[in-house]
């Protein structure tokens, strides 16, 4: 898979961009605020749907601009595909594939994968469960566009479960039992679902973040990730599964009831992470926090490779200043064989990187290093 082509009108610090990177790895130095994220941000945005950086789209429109574009084009299996945004002040946006307006946010998904690798991520040990939901549900929607229609519709019944347990405590009275049944039904139908691919990505991840975590330690570490669901389950189907979400919504309903929302299900779901044994949440330094975090995330890449059958975009976001040699390393030898974009504000430390190409980015311009 590869972007061939991106283009910027009125994006962040851009009026105007046109960018064709090279198939391997392009560095795009520069100072502070000199707009270099914003290049990975319009990359993640046509394969997501969204910034990871904000959730405003005005956010993404150039001051003194009404609208903005991001045009990318690439090539995936052969074939060459465009994705493009508008975005109209206060108006929301408008997305595009090969021409023809998208419906649903759901057909973007898998027609371009990418990998994002912030310094934030090196906090994905250590942050909420949250964080370690979002990092299992970003990858299976680019994966399997299903899940994020399910996921979507989840979200959404959860919402109007949350709403009428909301309003009846604040109006001291008993919610409705029959439409409590009707959205317990609904979180069980589409949340049975989730739990199951959930569980089924993270027994694939595992094995490859052991074997990463192996090599970037030497084999000194053993490293052991794995699902953990709010409501455990056994080995069972999916009407297996679905039994036991609902009994435990019924077992909690009481308890939701006082508290004014939904205590048990897939939104509750984390990452159990342990390092030799311990969970490296608690027991685990910092240096081993962050190798278990770039282990997970390049497990990521190495499974999205191995499914697709063509390497995903790597979008590495000033991310070496925060690793020492050993993992800066182990990271670069991981965008080899995939295009890769990393941003920094120098190139120092990355002499004798094959098939890097340096690209400066200053006052909105993006220039090859050594051009004009």
């Amino acid at each position: 898979m590869l972007v061939t082509g991106i283009r910027l009108h009125s994006y962040r610090s851009y009026d105007r961009l046109t960018f064709e990177p090279t198939e391997k790895l392009n560095v795009i130095i520069g100072q502070n605020a000199a707009g270099k994220t914003n290049i990975l941000e319009a990359v993640y945005l046509c394969a997501i749907g969204r910034s990871f950086r904000t959730r405003k789209d005005n956010e993404l429109i150039n001051m003194g601009s009404n609208g903005a574009y991001v045009g990318l084009e690439l090539v995936s299996r052969g074939a060459r595909r465009r994705v493009e945004f508008k975005f109209a002040r206060n108006a929301g946006k408008q997305v595009l594939i090969d021409g023809e307006p998208v419906r649903r946010m759901g057909e973007l998904m898998g027609v371009l994968n990418a990998v994002l690798f912030s310094p934030e991520d090196l906090s994905l040990v250590k942050d909420s469960p949250e964080e370690r939901r979002r990092f299992m549900d970003m990858e299976l929607c680019q994966l399997r566009p299903a899940f994020f229609y399910k996921l979507q519709q989840y979200n959404a019944a959860l919402k109007q479960r949350g709403a009428l347990l909301k309003a009846a405590l604040e109006a001291g009275v008993s919610p409705d039992p029959l439409q409590l049944d009707m959205w317990d039904d609904r979180l069980t139908e589409l949340g049975g679902d989730i739990m199951l691919v959930r569980r089924e990505f993270m027994d694939e991840l595992s094995t490859l973040a052991r074997d990463i975590n192996r090599r970037i330690t030497g084999g000194r570490e053993e490293l052991f990730t794995f699902y953990k669901p709010n409501v455990a389950f056994d080995e069972g189907g999916r009407q297996d599964v679905r039994t036991e979400l609902n009994n435990a919504l019924a077992r909690s309903r009481s308890e939701d009831i006082r508290k004014g929302y939904t205590t048990r299900g897939p939104h509750r779901d984390d990452v159990g992470i342990l390092l030799d044994g311990s969970d490296v949440r608690i027991y685990g330094s910092q240096g081993q926090q962050r190798t278990a975090a770039l282990s997970m995330k390049l497990s990521e890449l190495a499974l999205m490779r191995s499914e697709r059958g063509e390497a995903p975009v790597l979008l590495l976001d000033d991310v070496l200043s925060e690793l020492d040699s050993q993992r800066q390393r182990e990271l670069l030898s991981s965008a080899f064989d995939c295009q890769c974009f990393l941003t920094s504000t120098s190139a120092d430390g990355l002499a004798g990187v094959p098939n890097m190409t340096v690209f400066e980015c200053a006052e909105g311009r993006l220039a090859r290093l050594g051009e004009k």
